[in-house]
Formats: structure tokens, C-alpha cells, sequence
């Protein structure tokens, strides 16, 4: 027991300093505490924690890590803490836990996966079917689109060259190039603009102008009716053509789903009329195979009278129970009995084999005999063999008894010398709960 104690612990430390190379992070209380270190290595090692620091303050102006966590990442990370719960409660729990494959649950995914993609095959074939039908509705409105483009783009520009000339824009007097030539016009008349109380030609309170701009504001505002009447004859006519396009384009697409229903129409006649004429062949052979059979039984029951006639099994002949490939041999459906000279051959052989059974009956019982005086000579040498073998087994029982009672004050020494000197710290139950934690 001891040296199986020994041998358990030496191989628990292996594999424990096989982890500790893994993972420098779990401790281990079974190890003596380290010694302290010097002034020298603490200095170096503070030197090295502020370079460290320096480092990581550095990392983070650069590439920002301390801003706020990204959403996404943060419930990816919760929807794998959660997934490895949940797989250690499948593995670590002994009543549900599965070892080895669950064959019905492969099984079971192969069939949904194959459902998932028949129905995914089916669903392609309609998006199919009903995408060319979309793409020919499709480049009928891109060419009436276009058409219709193209037309409002010429009516514009026209509108633009005949009623938006640059003369008759309002604000054409703020940016008009001959303003400064035009401003100080020559002397046409004593009421013009230009002339001044000094001239005598023109007094406050006069409206000279009067009938000029009533003529002025009379023709712009004929001129905007115009216009606004332009334009809502306009605003009319593209209205009337997009009704046009709209029902020309419905009219379209109700006569492509009559086609399509007379299609589909005329592929359903064609498969009934190919069932009805594969049901009707049926039916024909049906009804003459029923017509025939009558009179194929009654040919085959005359067929079998008839050799029943003419065989020699309702005859006496005796070579009828011969075998064709083997004559020694006799069919026994044929037989009919033996004949008289088979008799006395049969008697004799049957005495001969009684004689031959006696000899060798005599024979086994001297063998047997003979096995029997050699058994008990073997006995006798056993039983020998067996006292010499207990003897020495007391002496070899003597020999181990006084090597396991040396062997027993060896290792007790050296397992006090390892509970009092090496094994000072004993490890608690936190020590042993860092191992086992993860599913992976």
C-alpha cells in the first residue's frame, strides 16, 4: 500500500508540472515558497513594469482601445459564454450526457437537410418561372420609362427656348449687361426720366406714365395666364399618357397570363388524354388477360392428365426410382418398394456392420482402460508437484514478508520526510475547482 501511495503521488507531481509548463497561472501548494529576491532584481523588475505600463499607454492612444465596446462583439461573446453553458451542462451532466454517436439524430438531420434542399430546389424553380415573367414586365417599363423620358425632356427644352428667353426673365434688369449704357438714354421727349424739377419738363405729383404701365401689367398678366394655362394643358397631357402606359402595361400583362393559363390549360389536356389512353390499354390488357386465363388452366390441367397417363408413376416399373446422374442412389417420391433379391443383400449388410460395431466397441473399452491407469500415475505426480510447490511458496512468502516490513520503514521514512519537509502548504478545494471547468 505504501508503495502504491508512493507511486500515485510521484505521478500526481508529474502530471502536475506538466500543466504548471501549460499554465504558468494555477498554483500550486504542494511547492516550497520561492526565496525572496534582491534589491537589485526588484528594482529591475519595478523598471520593467514601468516600461510595460509606458508600452500599453502608448498601445492604447494609438489604436484607441479604450473606447466603448462594440454591441455586436459584446452579445457575440454573450451567445458563446451562453453555447459553452450549455454544452458543459450536456457533458458534465451524467444522466443526459451521450458517448459515442447519436445515430438517430445524424439520421434524422439527414432527412431534414435533404427536405430543406428539395424545397429549396422547388422554391428556385417558381423564383425561376416567375423572375422571366418579371423581367419581360420589367423592360417594358424601362422602354416606356425611357420613352417617356425622352419626350418630357424635349417638350422642356422647347418650353425652355420659345417662353424662358432671357429678356423675359424678371430679374433680367439686375445682371442686364447694357444697364449703365441704357441708363442715361438720349433726349427723346420733355417727360422723360431724366428730366429734373430744374428742366421744368416734368412736376411732383405727375403721373405721365400711367396708361404705359397699365399696357405693361395688362400684357404680363396675359402672358402669365398663358403660361400657367400651358402648363396645366401640359401637366394634362403627361398625366393622360401615364394613364395610357399604365393600362396598355396592365393590358400586357393580363394577355401574357392568358397565354400563360392557356398553356398551362392545354399541357393538362394532353396529360389527361395520355392517362386516359395508358388507363384504357390497361384495362384492354387487363380484360384479355382475364379472357385467357380460363383456357390456359384448362390446357394445363390437360396437359397434366395427360402425363399423368403416360408416366411411370402409376406404373410398377422399378428403374422409375433410379437417379439419372447417380444409380445407387433412389428417388423417394418414385420408390414402390424393394424387390425380393434387395432383401437378403440388406440382411447381410446389416450383419457385417453389427460385427464390426462389437470389435470396435471392445477396441474404445481397452482405450479407455489404458487412459484410465494413466490418469491416476498422472494424479500421483501432481500431488507431488503440488507439496514441493507449497513448500517453496512458504519459503518465498517468508523471504517477502521480511522484504515488505524493510521496504514498509523505508518508505514511512520517506513519506514523513515529505509530509514534514517538502509538503509544508496542503492544497485546498480552490486549488482543485480551477481544473475541469471548460467543455473544450
Amino acid at each position: 500500500m505504501c508503495m502504491a501511495t508512493q507511486t500515485g503521488a510521484r505521478a500526481y507531481e508529474v502530471v502536475d508540472e506538466a500543466v504548471t509548463g501549460r499554465h504558468n497561472n494555477f498554483w500550486d501548494p504542494r511547492k516550497q515558497a520561492a526565496p525572496e529576491p534582491t534589491l537589485a532584481e526588484t528594482n529591475q523588475k519595478s523598471q520593467q513594469g514601468y516600461a510595460l505600463q509606458d508600452k500599453r499607454k502608448d498601445f492604447k492612444q494609438m489604436y484607441k482601445v479604450d473606447l466603448s465596446p462594440d454591441p455586436k462583439e459584446v452579445a457575440a461573446m454573450e451567445a458563446r459564454r451562453n453555447q459553452e453553458k450549455e454544452r458543459q451542462s450536456q457533458i458534465f451532466n451524467v444522466r443526459t450526457r451521450l458517448m459515442g454517436m447519436d445515430v438517430e439524430a445524424l439520421n434524422s438531420q439527414v432527412e431534414k437537410q435533404k427536405l430543406r434542399e428539395a424545397t429549396e430546389r422547388s422554391k428556385e424553380a417558381a423564383y425561376g418561372t416567375n423572375q422571366v415573367q418579371y423581367d419581360l414586365v420589367a423592360q417594358l417599363l424601362d422602354k416606356e420609362q425611357a420613352e417617356r423620358t425622352r419626350r418630357l425632356a424635349k417638350k422642356v427644352q422647347e418650353y425652355r427656348e420659345q417662353k424662358q428667353q432671357l429678356k423675359n426673365r424678371c430679374e433680367f434688369d439686375l445682371w442686364d449687361p447694357d444697364q449703365l449704357q441704357n441708363e442715361f438714354p438720349a433726349h427723346l421727349s420733355d417727360i422723360g426720366p431724366h428730366c429734373g424739377p430744374a428742366s421744368l419738363q416734368w412736376f411732383s405729383g405727375e403721373d405721365l406714365y400711367r396708361a404705359t404701365c397699365l399696357r405693361m401689367q395688362q400684357e404680363q398678366f396675359r402672358y402669365s395666364l398663358e403660361r400657367q394655362l400651358q402648363e396645366q394643358q401640359q401637366a394634362k397631357a403627361d398625366e393622360e399618357c401615364a394613364d395610357m402606359l399604365s393600362d396598355q402595361l396592365r393590358l400586357a400583362m393580363d394577355m401574357r397570363a392568358t397565354q400563360l393559363a392557356k398553356l398551362e390549360e392545354s399541357c393538362r389536356v394532353a396529360m389527361m388524354s395520355a392517362m386516359t389512353k395508358a388507363n384504357k390499354a390497361q384495362a384492354a390488357e387487363l380484360a384479355e388477360r382475364q379472357h385467357c386465363e380460363p383456357q390456359c388452366e384448362q390446357e394445363a390441367n390437360l396437359m397434366e392428365i395427360q402425363n399423368q397417363i403416360t408416366r411411370d408413376l402409376l406404373t410398377e416399373n422399378p428403374q422409375v426410382a433410379q437417379h439419372p446422374m447417380a444409380p445407387h442412389w433412389v428417388l423417394p417420391y418414385c420408390w414402390k418398394g424393394m424387390i425380393p433379391e434387395q432383401q437378403p443383400a440388406i440382411r447381410r449388410v446389416q450383419e457385417a456392420q453389427h460385427s464390426e460395431k462389437e470389435a470396435q466397441h471392445q477396441a474404445e473399452q481397452a482405450l479407455d482402460a489404458e487412459w484410465e491407469s494413466q490418469a491416476m500415475r498422472s494424479a500421483q505426480a501432481a500431488m507431488e508437484l503440488e507439496e514441493q510447490e507449497r513448500e517453496l511458496c512458504a519459503e518465498f512468502r517468508r523471504g517477502l514478508g521480511s522484504f515488505n516490513q524493510q521496504l514498509a520503514k523505508e518508505q514511512n521514512a520517506q513519506q514523513n520526510y515529505l509530509n514534514s519537509i517538502i509538503y509544508t502548504n496542503q492544497p485546498t478545494a480552490q486549488y482543485h475547482l480551477q481544473f475541469n471547468t471548460s467543455s473544450r
